[in-house]
């Protein structure tokens, strides 16, 4: 398997778009950070694209990446090599390249600015977890979309559509279901609703380390009462531990008694 990972570490990151995605985060760090005297608020802004933009791009590159290299899986099939290892090769490859991209392009900024030494590091650092988390959980979804989807215009379209109801509508419904509810105690519904999501999750472990929950209302003082604490932090990195795992489950799963 860890062939077949560098193999395809090394093919995305000739990509030129891994390049286009690393500097847009290079810049975009350098501008927030040298607009921003306050680092919570760069925080805070590099945490509104992060949530959204990167589980968006794990998922079009993951599902690019699986219909691109079709033939050359199809020659990998044919040889004595497990179906798991190609398929896990190839989602590690594309989720390590992306996830590097990620952390240089913000971690160079944030390195020349000198704000290594200062206590922001830890609420940057997490920003930097979260996101490599969503890169390896919306891979792995994408990977899992496209493996179970022959036709190419039908795996785009799930895996957008896939992406569009975790950061959008998801929201939509659970600010509805809130609504709806609001004369019935909702502290246990919030926060496994919170946890079925990894951008929402995302979202509140962020929100709550820069200690600006009160800005969410009473479910904010919720969150707080439980992701404030560090039995929540460890069992929210275990969610998004076991989010990661689900996926990688599956691929290998389908790819063993899928008939290629």
């Amino acid at each position: 398997m860890l062939k077949i990972l560098k193999y395809s570490f090394y093919d995305l990151m000739r990509s030129r778009w891994s390049y286009v995605y690393f500097i847009f985060y290079l810049i975009l760090g350098f501008v927030l950070l040298f607009l921003n005297h306050d680092l919570s608020k760069a925080v805070i802004t590099l945490m509104n694209i992060i949530i959204v933009l990167v589980p968006l791009i794990g998922t079009i590159f993951g599902v690019m990446y699986f219909y691109n290299s079709k033939e050359f899986t199809e020659l990998l099939l044919a040889q004595p090599i497990k179906r798991s290892t190609i398929f896990l090769g190839q989602y590690f490859g594309v989720a390590s390249s992306l996830t590097l991209s990620l952390v240089l392009g913000l971690g160079i900024p944030f390195v020349l600015y000198g704000l290594f030494m200062s206590d922001a590091i830890w609420d940057f650092s997490l920003l930097l977890i979260t996101g490599a988390f969503l890169t390896f959980i919306f891979t792995g979804l994408a990977f899992n979309i496209a493996l179970s989807n022959e036709n190419k215009i039908k795996g785009f379209g799930y895996a957008v559509l896939l992406w569009l109801f975790m950061a959008v509508i998801y929201d939509g419904l659970f600010l509805l279901s809130l609504i709806v509810f609001e004369e019935y105690p909702l502290d246990s519904f919030s926060l496994a609703a919170t946890m079925l999501n990894p951008i929402d999750l995302s979202r509140t472990l962020i929100l709550l380390k820069l200690d600006i929950s009160a800005l969410l209302g009473y479910t904010g003082a919720v969150f707080k009462k439980f992701f404030g604490t560090n039995f929540g932090l460890i069992v929210s990195i275990i969610v998004l531990v076991v989010w990661t795992w689900i996926p990688i489950w599956r691929l290998s799963y389908k790819s063993k008694r899928k008939d290629f």
